[in-house]
């Protein structure tokens, strides 16, 4: 049955999937015929997520990599699963049983809530995996991991997987190792679904924001020379102040003040510190008291060079405040409204008083346990809580003066009026990335690895070369972070999760064990209640590489695969994800978890810009795959996924990689239409033809298959696709078609025979070497052009090499190729008429060329559609001159096209380049531009100088060449 004119993607790939899927053909070991192992650990999605175009681009990477080694006959195991990702989904969740009129969360309870979310997980947690597959990923689905799997509660589907016991039994010996502890520390605190949230599920957006100036009076009503100088010491200003101004974009943070701290190099305030200043706001006979004292933080050129330390609600003042010995004083509760708990105001400022003046110290707990928030603002949300502190101390005199009013750029007028100073300015703000809420920094009991304690060996492993991160720039950050690494905040105030296994006692006491059994065996005769707190889910996620594999009961056939060969991820969960993983499979099994780490960036649109949907220029590749197919997506991945590179998203790019398997699909509809492949029964041997062209195009396909393997090897995914692409529609599908048609349609029989079986050969080595980056339209081409032993999936890799090249068939088709290119060169320079046969004269040619040329005339006179040849001793006036290796060769132009309009065109075409490529330089040259414009603007610019550069020199080619003809 003849083949159909086109590949139907829509039919195919589904049919393909499942053939492939029926087969076998991913599972783990699937066509190993040798000893060596290759495993990559999938990047779990969370189990709420939809393919989005970074799981394209990422798992498209490691499905070609998986591939092509199951092709060499290497055990290998791709390890795919999903992410509980807490967050997500207990979100997700909540907001079904707000949509279906159910209960919520807190009215079902713990328990009946996590049957909720176990079922929504059985209907929808799925998503993702279904829409992998629609993309190609050859992942062993039947090993299909889950981070809750094995919990308690869960369905009996989900009760097999240990998973959940290896993140049990970690956190119990890590524990009893002293490498977890609880503690009190700064964390983001989200105040919609009051939890702590990493610093990755924070987004820093710049909005419109306010800086406040206010005024701090000295205590006793002390007063001192304030003095500003020039930077050769000339005093410019003095004055006699009685207090201290700061300035602060959070006025409600001032009621949790424990300092005021300057430089200690800033000689304005040095008369006074050591003394106390007064925070001006709540009840006036109950104002506090604090220190103004001196720490490096503070910059003695921003503002007014002193700033307020409240470390309960600032990273910055944390640090300081952790220096200082400053008490932290949280005024917030967990949904982000002032404290309403406690002591009246008057009982706890007192005791804050007595802390002021060094008559008590509080320990952190009753530090935190003071509620500093005074009556009238308890209880009020801390946005509107900052109005009223604004107001308060605005109509009290206490915010800094000055003359006029700001107008709308934030800058002030001078009317001779004096008002409050307030600088209207962008801020970056932390949102949550769910919630969209205000983040706020908040000192809470949380539970932490002491990771001080655990990154040495993961530091040292990449060091010594064990693990290879790619690009070297990940490196730096890598060793950035974890030289500077803080105890990573791990619990989480959720539901959905695995529950700490942590029971306390009436009297607070810690009893850590994997079942409750367990820990009341540790307590006899007690009550324990256990922490109602979960894991983050990177550190569950921490385990996956060990955690998939069975571990602590794997054997040999899971154990084979770790460490695992190489992880793809994007560069921005590096420390969140990959230096984690590091750090605890070195903690837990003293291995690292993988050899390699391939690093990549965003995937962006075609003009650079990050896809978002505000900017209405998110891509969907599941939109891209019922256009353009599966292939067409994979291979624009390939291509664009230059080591370090941006990943820059052309629908252009794509349509043409369509084209490309539309190519290769009418190459290898010639070849059976012309019976290539009738009674083809490959043997896996390599043609030993004897026409030149043959023995060409061989060798061709050898120097593809080195480049392949040496650019796959090396993770040069766009070196494989573009020395591929050049190959299949450059070599095979126009050259070499194009020179078997004569061989195929009027050689004798043996010339016939070898042709056939020569282009047979050569596109199913075409099949091979694309498969692992296009596996549906190359599959369908294996099963359609000939009985097979086994599906292409299951091929063997070739490991034919350069020997095949035969250098005068080489050398001999490399002339012809370059004479054709040559001549359709100048006739597209000169406008020459597509369709017009040229006479070419010969002007000198060595033996090897004219032997070249005896050989090949048809093909070269039909391809470059020259009309004959004529030796001649010298060129006449009106021809361009075509250099060939060994020889010279002339086109007779000039009275074929009209030289003065052809050189018009050309210098007005010129003109018209120069203009442009001026206003483009000019942009660059304009110090301007480079700050103010965006980088892929920038980045854009530079592109098109270098195309209008290359535009320009090839017009200036032709002028050269018409200027021959005049």
């Amino acid at each position: 049955m003849p083949m159909e004119k086109n590949f139907d993607a829509a039919k195919a790939e589904t049919r393909l999937y499942e053939a492939w899927e029926k087969a076998g053909c991913f599972v783990a070991g699937a066509n190993a015929s040798r000893a060596e192992t290759y495993c990559i650990m999938i990047p779990p999605p969370n189990v709420t997520g939809v393919l989005h175009m970074g799981h394209a681009f990422n798992n498209t990477l490691q499905d070609i990599l998986i591939r092509w080694k199951r092709m060499q006959g290497i055990d290998t195991l791709w390890q795919p699963g999903t992410d509980h990702a807490g967050i997500a989904t207990q979100m997700v969740v909540e907001r079904m049983l707000t949509e279906t009129q159910q209960p919520s969360r807190r009215e079902l309870g713990r328990e009946a809530f996590l049957e909720k979310v176990w079922e929504w997980k059985a209907k929808s947690g799925g998503t993702i995996v279904q829409q992998l597959k629609r993309l190609g990923a050859s992942c062993d689905w039947t090993r299909t991991a889950f981070t809750m799997s094995g919990a308690e509660g869960a369905p009996a589907d989900e009760a097999e997987g240990n998973f959940h016991d290896a993140v049990i039994k970690v956190f119990v010996d890590m524990y009893n190792k002293g490498l977890i502890y609880r503690g009190k520390r700064l964390v983001n605190w989200d105040p919609h679904f009051e939890t702590a949230i990493s610093d990755l599920e924070v987004e820093n957006i710049e909005v419109a924001g306010h800086m406040w100036h206010f005024k701090y009076p000295l205590a006793g009503g002390q007063t001192y020379t304030y003095v500003e100088k020039d930077e050769d010491g000339t005093v410019t200003f003095s004055e006699e102040r009685d207090y201290i101004s700061i300035a602060t974009t959070r006025p409600e943070t001032m009621l949790g003040d424990g300092a005021v701290a300057v430089h200690p190099s800033d000689e304005r305030y040095a008369p006074i510190v050591g003394m106390l200043c007064e925070i001006p706001v709540g009840p006036k006979e109950h104002r506090r008291l604090i220190p103004i004292i001196t720490d490096e933080y503070p910059d003695p050129n921003f503002g007014s060079g002193a700033v307020k330390i409240t470390g309960a609600h600032d990273f910055n003042d944390y640090q300081v405040a952790k220096r200082g010995g400053i008490p932290m004083y949280r005024l917030m509760d967990t949904k982000g409204h002032m404290r309403a708990d406690g002591a009246p105001y008057a009982e706890a400022a007192a005791i804050a008083q007595q802390v002021a003046r060094g008559e008590v110290e509080l320990t952190e707990a009753e530090a935190d346990a003071l509620n500093l928030v005074p009556e009238d603002y308890r209880g009020l949300d801390r946005f509107e809580a900052r109005k009223r502190v604004v107001a308060d101390i605005s109509a009290e005199g206490l915010a800094v003066m000055v003359p006029g009013a700001p107008n709308e750029d934030g800058n002030v007028c001078f009317d001779g009026g004096m008002v409050p100073f307030v600088e209207n300015k962008p801020i970056m703000q932390p949102f949550g990335d769910r919630s969209k809420v205000v983040i706020e920094p908040m000192l809470t009991d949380q539970w932490f690895v002491d990771t001080s304690k655990i990154v040495g060996p993961a530091l040292d492993a990449v060091r010594n070369g064990d693990v290879k991160i790619m690009p070297e720039s990940g490196e730096k950050t890598y060793y950035h972070w974890l030289d500077n690494i803080e105890p990573w905040c791990i619990s989480r105030q959720l539901w959905w999760g695995h529950q700490i296994p942590v029971w306390f006692d009436d009297e607070g006491n810690q009893y850590c064990a994997p079942t409750e059994e367990e820990a009341q065996a540790q307590a006899p005769g007690k009550t324990l209640i256990r922490d109602p707190d979960v894991l983050d889910t990177w550190f569950s996620s921490g385990l996956w590489p060990i955690g998939t594999l069975g571990w602590p009961h794997w054997d040999e056939s899971t154990k084979k695969y770790f460490p695992t060969s190489v992880l793809i991820t994007g560069q921005d969960i590096l420390f969140f994800w990959v230096a984690r993983m590091m750090m605890m499979q070195l903690a837990v099994v003293d291995q690292i978890p993988f050899h390699d780490v391939y690093l990549h960036g965003l995937v962006r649109d075609a003009k650079g810009k990050k896809m978002s949907k505000s900017t209405g220029n998110v891509i969907d590749p599941l939109e891209i795959i019922d256009e353009y197919g599966a292939d067409a997506l994979r291979f624009t991945n390939a291509a664009m996924a230059s080591l370090g590179g941006v990943l820059k998203l052309d629908m252009q790019r794509i349509a043409g990689y369509r084209n490309f398997g539309t190519k290769l699909w009418n190459a290898a509809r010639f070849a059976e239409m012309n019976g290539v492949f009738e009674g083809y029964a490959p043997d896996g041997t390599v043609p030993q033809p004897s026409a030149t062209v043959n023995k060409w195009i061989i060798g061709e396909t050898a120097r593809v298959r080195e480049v392949v393997d040496a650019a796959l090897e090396t993770y040069r995914f766009n070196d494989a696709a573009q020395a591929l692409y050049a190959f299949v529609w450059g070599k095979v599908c126009d050259w070499y078609v194009e020179f078997s048609k004569p061989l195929l349609l009027d050689g004798d029989a043996a010339t016939k025979a070898e042709t056939s079986a020569t282009m047979a050969w050569v596109i199913d080595q075409c099949l091979i070497l694309l498969h692992p980056i296009m596996p549906f339209i190359t599959e369908e081409l294996w099963g359609t052009l000939g009985a097979r032993q086994k599906l292409l999936v299951h091929a063997d890799w070739p490991t034919y090499g350069a020997d095949l090249v035969d250098a005068e068939a080489d050398r001999e088709m490399n002339w012809v190729i370059g004479l054709i290119e040559e001549i359709r060169s100048v006739r597209a320079q000169m406008h020459v008429p597509a369709g017009l046969h040229l006479p070419m004269l010969q002007l000198e040619l060595d033996a090897a060329g004219r032997a070249a040329w005896d050989r090949n005339e048809t093909l070269i006179k039909r391809l470059a559609r020259i009309e004959s040849l004529t030796a001649v001793n010298a060129l006449p006036k009106g021809c361009v001159t075509i250099a060939a290796e060994g020889g010279a060769f002339g086109l007779p132009l000039a009275d074929v096209i009209d030289v003065v309009e052809e050189k018009a065109r050309l210098e007005k075409t010129l003109q018209k380049l120069a203009k442009e490529l001026g206003g483009l330089e000019g942009r660059l040259k304009n110090p301007k531009f480079i700050e103010s414009a965006p980088d892929e603007v920038i980045d854009e610019t530079r592109d098109l100088v270098a195309q209008k550069h290359d535009e320009r020199a090839t017009l200036n080619a032709a002028l050269e060449r018409l200027a021959a003809l005049a």
